[in-house]
């Protein structure tokens, strides 16, 4: 089967747009690579043929989750003639029942000599005199699209939503901080969007808790790896630092001090997955630690940026997105979220840099960051599971 995939975002780079194209196409034969999909570069689009045992509802679910896609259809093709078209045209809609119709044509090849409005017409003709269906150019029922390229004409009758975006891979690398929630992982997602590779960093505390929480980011980073094909995964033991802030510091900041410190042990991660920044998913005045006040003391913690895709959204946007990426189920499993572990009654909701930094004076910083550095593990994830997987 023949899919036309079409970009949007990726047309408007310019001289850059090789690049992307590459990238996509890249991207679309690692998602559909143990399907038997083959990916070719045309003007102005992609070409996947893929074969019919392929199943078109799986192959279209790889090609819809494939970011830089503006839309794609399964098309038919027909040489350059226009007989050819109408007849093959008129042909493969013998059987189907619609009550308007139009054909929108795009000429690629300005170089055919039948304009598109010619064709339009032409075509609509031979469709109506074999259907008796009337012509509706506002509102029709079906719309039969045709594309005149160099060597061939593609037409089909419905093009199916991509995710837009940009391709995975094509802006860089980020690391993003995972907790077991509903946010960060949406986070993730957007970052993927924007054509970010990214890697994922959960903080824990086992053993003082239980794995269930480490459980659920595996699960999770499953789920994202559909959208980028490769990810790695950081598990960093946080327990000790808790302990040492529990112990040494006041009560009211030490969700702002466990923010911190998870800033600074992700920021020593960034080399090894060469990452140039961090992402979280705090939404501002969600919780305590997520007031503007506090995120300014956190962000005092970085080095480097740190990037909040969330930060205008409320719950039940977040939410919604969260149930369409497909990660909403796992977030809401229970778990023991390190997070929720010595959390004060009333923490600090403006945490002033002053009294942070000097409650920060009586612990050993570094020490602590460097240890958890030292105790991060890391696992792999590819989508999809071939026989065998190419090298990270």
């Amino acid at each position: 089967m023949d899919v036309v995939v079409h970009y949007h975002e990726i047309a408007l780079k310019g001289g850059n747009r090789p690049f992307f194209v590459q990238k996509l196409a890249s991207n679309l034969r690692t998602a559909t690579a143990d399907l038997g999909a083959k990916v070719h570069a045309l003007p102005g689009r992609l070409l996947l043929e893929a074969p019919e045992e392929a199943g078109w509802e799986r192959l279209s679910e790889r090609i819809a989750a494939c970011f830089g896609i503006a839309n794609f259809a399964r098309a038919h093709t027909a040489p350059r003639d226009l007989e050819a078209l109408k007849s093959a045209a008129v042909a493969s809609l013998s059987g189907r029942t619609f009550k308007s119709f139009r054909v929108t044509t795009k000429r690629s090849d300005k170089a055919f000599p039948h304009l598109s409005l010619e064709i339009d017409r032409a075509l609509g003709g031979a469709i109506q005199a074999a259907t008796a269906v009337r012509v509706d150019l506002e509102e029709p029922e079906l719309n039969v699209f045709v594309e005149v390229l160099k060597d061939r004409i593609f037409y089909f009758t419905e093009k199916l939503p991509g995710p837009g975006g940009f391709p995975v891979g094509s802006s860089g690398r980020v690391a993003a901080l995972l907790s077991g929630g509903i946010d960060s992982p949406v986070a993730a997602y957007r970052l993927m969007k924007r054509g970010c590779t990214v890697a994922l960093v959960h903080f824990h505390a086992f053993p003082l808790l239980d794995h269930t929480t480490i459980d659920k980011a595996r699960e999770l980073a499953r789920v994202l790896t559909q959208y980028q094909y490769s990810t790695r995964l950081l598990l960093v033991p946080f327990g000790a630092v808790q302990q040492r802030i529990v112990a040494d510091a006041p009560a009211p900041l030490r969700v702002v001090l466990y923010r911190r410190f998870m800033v600074r042990i992700a920021e020593a991660l960034l080399s090894r997955v060469k990452a140039k920044a961090l992402v979280t998913g705090e939404s501002l005045g969600q919780v305590a630690s997520q007031t503007l006040d506090n995120m300014s003391t956190i962000d005092e913690a970085a080095k480097g940026p740190i990037l909040r895709p969330l930060v205008g959204m409320d719950k039940e946007e977040i939410t919604r997105e969260a149930r369409r990426i497909g990660t909403f189920e796992i977030s809401t499993l229970p778990d023991q979220d390190c997070c929720q572990l010595f959390t004060p009654r009333s923490p600090a909701t403006a945490a002033r840099i002053e009294e942070v930094r000097e409650a920060e004076a009586h612990l050993d910083v570094t020490a602590l960051v460097e240890q958890a550095v030292r105790e991060t593990t890391e696992e792999r994830f590819r989508f999809p599971l071939l026989a065998e997987a190419p090298p990270a």
